[in-house]
């Protein structure tokens, strides 16, 4: 299962939801729904706008992880 970091990204820049939605230019309910739920399902174009708003590669926004641990965390795909 896929996880999106790019809560973890942006405090880590201290880029706040709002900036980032201005810099990414993607709806704030988008940006509210991957902070609350990592593992929701987003477009490749929406990453992409966020990986450059952010300032590093797509590739460092998604991580995998055991189908075991998203279970754990909660967020069973219906």
């Amino acid at each position: 299962m896929i996880r999106l970091r790019v809560k973890e990204t942006a405090q880590e820049k201290s880029i706040s939801q709002g900036k980032l939605q201005r810099r990414a230019d993607v709806d704030i309910k988008t940006i509210r729904k991957i902070y609350r739920n990592p593992y929701t399902i987003i477009t490749t174009e929406t990453l992409a706008k966020l990986a450059k708003a952010l300032g590093v590669p797509s590739s460092e926004l998604i991580e995998d992880v055991p189908d075991e641990e998203a279970l754990r965390a909660g967020t069973d795909e219906e």
